[in-house]
């Protein structure tokens, strides 16, 4: 299977707290202000966690993409946790923004990590020039993307991007979303085999995140054959048994516990900092 490299007996778990749609309404634990933020990223610290993706929200609670924004949570949030943990923010669009407005603000932030949806950056049939300017940007400005991949058809078109040059990389991180569009956005560990099959590209460094109840389950799959998880309010809101989470950090905190139980430990923010800069070539 071409799962990347050779298994290491560890992962790293990242945290989506809240998401672009999740408001308290849904939970009442939804982070949604910088200092609520900062707040879930030192619980989630203490967790297990090595990185926290970041949305930002309107006073009202709609999505927001703003670099002066981002720079004020991400400040919150590195005063309660320094650099203990990876900061990545989300370009993702929600239907709000387009993909020259998305990578704009990227540019703006120059954060330590961001998240590309290449659906949204890069739709099938448009022109890669901006895109691909964009990328070597990331590369020269050392801001790491990771490529957000729904199904394994967009696996195989970003391998393309890469062998073309249009991703400048000796390797990219992606992530693998599991039932984003299956029933009831409910995911099963069985969806990430189409990510992961004989016929699949391989990248070194892949995570997976998975809707509704079975996250964990979804997520120590894969971190058993080898890819890093992320776990959270934006995709899901109960622990394996069934309970609903208190906290994210109870969700991170039960996906260290699975893992543990398996024999893999957690990689902290330091490790998946070099793992990841190794990728630049």
């Amino acid at each position: 299977m071409p799962v990347g490299t050779a298994w290491t007996g560890s992962a790293a778990i990242a945290v989506a707290p809240n998401g672009a749609r999740k408001t308290k309404a849904d939970h009442p634990a939804v982070p949604l202000t910088g200092g609520e933020l900062a707040l879930c990223a030192a619980e989630c610290l203490e967790a297990g966690a090595a990185m926290i993706h970041v949305h930002i929200r309107r006073p009202d609670g709609g999505h927001l993409l703003d670099a002066g924004v981002y720079a004020d949570v991400t400040r919150q949030i590195r005063s309660t946790v320094a650099d203990r943990l990876v900061i990545q923010i989300t370009s993702e669009a929600f239907g709000l923004y387009r993909a020259g407005e998305q990578m704009q603000v990227v540019r703006a932030v120059r954060p330590e990590a961001v998240s590309l949806a290449l659906r949204e950056l890069l739709p099938d049939g448009s022109d890669a020039t901006e895109f691909a300017a964009f990328m070597m940007w990331c590369r020269t400005e050392r801001v790491m993307p990771q490529i957000i991949l729904y199904s394994a058809d967009e696996a195989r078109r970003l391998a393309d991007l890469k062998a073309r040059g249009i991703v400048p990389f000796d390797d990219v991180p992606v992530l693998y979303v599991l039932g984003r569009y299956s029933s009831g956005q409910t995911a099963q560990p069985a969806d990430l085999l189409p990510f992961i099959g004989a016929d699949a590209p391989a990248f070194r460094h892949w995570s997976v995140c998975a809707f509704g109840r079975h996250e964990t389950a979804c997520v120590l799959a894969a971190a058993i054959l080898g890819g890093d998880v992320r776990v959270g309010f934006e995709n899901n809101e109960h622990l394996p048994d069934g309970r609903r989470a208190a906290s994210n950090a109870d969700l991170v905190g039960a996906t260290r516990h699975a893992m543990a139980a398996a024999g893999i430990a957690c990689t902290d923010a330091d490790a998946l900092r070099r793992s990841w800069a190794e990728m630049r070539g």
